[in-house]
């Protein structure tokens, strides 16, 4: 049985990124896929030190650790990770157990302009350097001029977008 985990990195209920994560975890086809909830408090050390890890947190570390894969897709707000995502990967780094440590990756983007997020990408595997997963270096899928990529059904309608992605969520699968 196989189990995928999706990030999107953003927090909007119309989010071209979910859409886009979702899409990559249909094209995958895992036994399991549970969508990971990255709407933390904004982290502080002094919260940490004074109420702990908070549950909703350690239950995303939890599900990183369990998954057999990690879909990632991110916006890219003023060319780089969305401050929700980049929050979710500081907290989950105070998580016990390195969580991502080897865990097959695949990153995506969906953005409003011409380059569909390639800046993002580019800073969420800087970010994502420390916690040492298997991080796939391609295909690329970069999404641009979003909000026209998807039907009213949340579908991804692009051809060459629809091919990378089965080639992407294909070499993921031969890592799990």
């Amino acid at each position: 049985m196989t189990t995928l985990l999706g990030i999107s990195g953003s927090l909007r209920k119309a989010s071209t990124n979910t859409m886009l994560m979702r899409n990559a975890a249909e094209i995958f086809n895992a036994d399991t896929f549970i969508e990971g909830d990255i709407n933390f408090p904004l982290y502080n050390g002094d919260l940490e030190d004074a109420s702990g890890i908070p549950a909703a947190v350690q239950t995303l570390a939890d599900q990183i650790a369990a998954a057999d894969a990690v879909i990632i897709s991110t916006p890219e707000y003023n060319k780089a990770i969305s401050g929700s995502l980049k929050n979710a990967l500081d907290w989950v780094s105070r998580t016990k157990g390195g969580p991502w440590k080897d865990k097959p990756l695949a990153i995506m983007s969906a953005a409003a302009g011409r380059a569909g997020g390639e800046r993002s990408q580019f800073s969420l595997r800087l970010a994502m350097m420390t916690f040492r997963p298997r991080i796939l270096q391609g295909p690329e899928v970069l999404v641009a001029n979003s909000s026209k990529e998807f039907d009213e059904n949340g579908k991804l309608t692009g051809e060459l977008y629809i091919k990378l992605l089965t080639e992407l969520m294909d070499e993921l699968r031969t890592m799990t």
